[in-house]
């Protein structure tokens, strides 16, 4: 990254003569290129700007035939039902292996995940008047971290008019380095909520990226009136008033990002 903030990167099957900056090797079997923004701090960090340029084509392009368009919209029908159907029935899956409100920790990066990142996830089950205290040791250094919970077709929760999500930025973390939050329906009046938005049953899943050590978490099905004497005696609480005004500006962060 150059003085004015800016990054270059050559994609090419081998470095170019002359060319000392970062390459990464664009092999024959490549189709496409993924990548991944995450903002940590939603009120203060600044969205890149990214541009592509293939320098081995003349700038203008022609108008595509007759035979690609063709191609194009054939394949259309499939995709569009790939993406409805994916991962519809990940949530019963969870269910079939037994993790209902349990967590298993898992690492993806043998099959193109992110090298570094570590996940887990559950599926939860949850009465009105029940919740699930989640609890982890949160590494001394991490680049990343955060929790999110989904419904049943393994849709996020409306995170942005809901507080359906957490990061390390948002959480606060207790005295003792462990970050404590309450899953529910109804707000227990406690800063680390994570709220169900209605849906009595879902998904729980977080990761964590650039770690200094593994974190070991649990989580344990309480009665939502005992949640309070089961938190850390510091756990910081909020009034109705102020989880109205902390939504609120939850919701103009988001609306306040560039979307591209």
């Amino acid at each position: 990254v150059d003085d004015a903030g800016r990054y270059d990167v050559i994609l090419s099957p081998a470095r170019p003569a002359g060319y000392s900056g970062d390459q990464w090797e664009l092999k024959p079997s490549v189709t496409s290129l993924l990548l991944r923004q995450v903002d940590f701090d939603w009120a203060h960090d600044h969205d890149p700007t990214i541009s592509i340029e293939r320098l081995d084509k003349t700038v203008t392009r022609p108008r595509p035939d007759a035979a690609e368009l063709e191609k194009r919209l054939h394949g259309l029908a499939t995709q569009i039902s790939d993406t409805a159907f994916f991962l519809v029935d990940h949530v019963e899956s969870l269910r079939r292996d037994g993790y209902v409100n349990r967590l298993h920790e898992f690492d993806v990066s043998h099959v193109g995940g992110l090298v570094g990142q570590l996940y887990y996830e559950g599926a939860y089950e949850l009465a009105p008047d029940e919740a699930l205290i989640l609890e982890a040791k949160v590494p001394d250094k991490c680049s990343y971290w955060s929790v999110i919970l989904t419904n049943d077709i393994y849709e996020t929760t409306d995170w942005y008019n809901n507080q359906s999500s957490l990061n390390g930025a948002q959480a606060r973390v207790d005295s003792d380095g462990e970050f404590r939050a309450v899953i529910s329906a109804k707000d227990p009046g406690v800063y680390n909520w994570l709220d169900t938005a209605g849906y009595s049953s879902g998904a729980i899943q977080g990761r964590w990226n650039e770690c200094s050590s593994t974190p070991i978490l649990s989580l344990r099905k309480v009665a939502l009136a005992h949640v309070r004497r089961l938190l850390a005696p510091e756990t910081t609480l909020v009034t109705p008033e102020q989880r109205e005004r902390a939504v609120r500006e939850r919701r103009a962060q988001l609306q306040q990002r560039p979307l591209w």
